[in-house]
């Protein structure tokens, strides 16, 4: 079975409102063994909506269109629906009693938007919505399926799982897809590939897709099978083999991020962290307390941007400014050794570099970052050169020093 995801708004053209909806759908329709043809978006004009609705019904077993359900003039989907498939609007009294029932508690007056939203396509079936008044539709013919639902995310999101999957997963039929992601970062894509050799041999029939992004490469293994069993041993196989070939590069899985897997290590192995950054501003400190339970391991965070600050907070000596410069091993070690005394924690970790775009130099240039790290096995400094854009550079060296702090705790072991 697949499935064609059709999303309308204007919101959603322009950039306004970020189209979550397609995601969400895919990620839910993908777990009873849809797939996804095709996604589209179309604006609040009714020729590109009825032009849509007839690429999705004949491209596609399944369309979910999401959007346009609304009671404002600008909210067209319930029409257009109802001249794509020649019927007209009647009244539905299990709706209207539904509707009235949410205005009651929200102590809302009964209006004229209201008793129009209680009109619903004739041959269409109606999907409940629990959580507002606009009900979503079904319509059924020719062995193909249309949902037509809110845009609005927690409603859909709750007529997605609540009825619309309940409906298909019986006639999905019985394959089944997983999927898997494995995070990597502080290796390029085209080195990482390098390093995974003969994906066809690698893989034996699943696929593998790399995203990049400012913080890694992502892999996504994807499996069809016929069976859930049988489908999530060929994931974990397929798993194992990349793993064997580029696991220091991994550093968690699917929806984990750095900051949480890095925490988990400190506070396993009963470890304490103190951070002074200078061209990440706080960044490395803000995301290490984003997590629930940083508290048992990270003590404090320091934002030295000046060099006076460098030496009256963390006692970095003048003579090392000045001999070496504010980016520099020597600077960003006696950083990191600063902090971790001035703290007294297990790891002191730093930061000085060039985000740009001024301030570079031809021996320094633009996105030259120090790391450092001290800790009981010693004081040490890695040299990254992250290119330009001053934003980019930050979120790369912020990952890059805590990929620095997991990997120093993996030679620890």
């Amino acid at each position: 079975m697949n499935a064609h995801i059709l999303t309308i708004g204007d919101e959603l053209l322009i950039g306004q409102v970020i189209n979550t909806n397609q995601a969400f759908i895919a990620e839910r329709l993908n777990a009873i063994g849809v797939d996804i043809a095709c996604m589209s978006t179309v604006g609040d004009a009714m020729e590109a909506v009825l032009g849509a609705l007839r690429t999705a019904w004949d491209s596609a077993e399944v369309t979910v269109v999401t959007g346009g359900l609304g009671p404002t003039h600008d909210d067209i989907t319930r029409t257009a629906v109802c001249a794509f498939f020649g019927t007209d609007l009647v009244p539905n009294e299990d709706v209207r009693r539904h509707i009235g029932e949410l205005m009651k508690k929200r102590n809302l007056p009964w209006t004229a938007a209201a008793e129009d939203q209680s009109l619903v396509p004739r041959s269409a079936g109606v999907v409940p919505n629990p959580l507002g008044t606009a009900p979503g539709l079904r319509f059924s013919g020719k062995g193909k399926t249309m949902f037509v639902l809110p845009g609005v995310p927690y409603e859909m999101k709750e007529m997605i799982d609540g009825s619309v999957i309940p409906f298909l997963a019986p006639l999905a039929g019985e394959q089944v897809i997983r999927h898997r992601t494995l995070l990597t970062t502080g290796i390029p894509e085209s080195f990482l590939a390098s390093q995974l050799g003969d994906l066809d041999r690698l893989l034996g029939g699943a696929s593998l897709a790399f995203l990049p992004s400012p913080a890694g490469v992502r892999l996504r293994i994807t499996v069809h099978g016929r069976t859930s069993a049988e489908a999530d041993g060929t994931v974990r196989d397929v798993e194992g083999r990349i793993r064997s070939r580029v696991s220091r590069y991994i550093y968690g899985t699917d929806e984990e991020d750095l900051e949480t897997v890095l925490g988990g290590m400190l506070a396993e192995r009963k470890l304490t962290i103190a951070v002074a950054e200078s061209c990440t501003g706080g960044l490395i400190a803000h995301r290490l307390t984003n997590v629930s339970g940083s508290s048992a391991y990270f003590e404090r965070g320091v934002v030295t941007y000046s060099d006076a600050s460098k030496t009256e907070l963390l006692r970095v000596p003048a003579g090392v400014i000045g001999a070496h410069g504010a980016v520099s091993r020597e600077t960003a070690e006696s950083m990191a050794s600063g902090i971790r005394g001035a703290a007294r924690t297990d790891i002191g970790l730093s930061t000085t570099g060039i985000a740009g775009p001024s301030g570079g130099t031809p021996s320094k240039p633009v996105g030259t970052v120090w790391i450092g790290i001290a800790d009981p096995a010693g004081t040490l400094a890695v040299k990254f050169s992250f290119g330009e854009g001053r934003v980019r550079v930050k979120e790369r060296a912020s990952q890059a020093a805590m990929e620095l702090v997991r990997r120093r705790l993996l030679k620890m072991e």
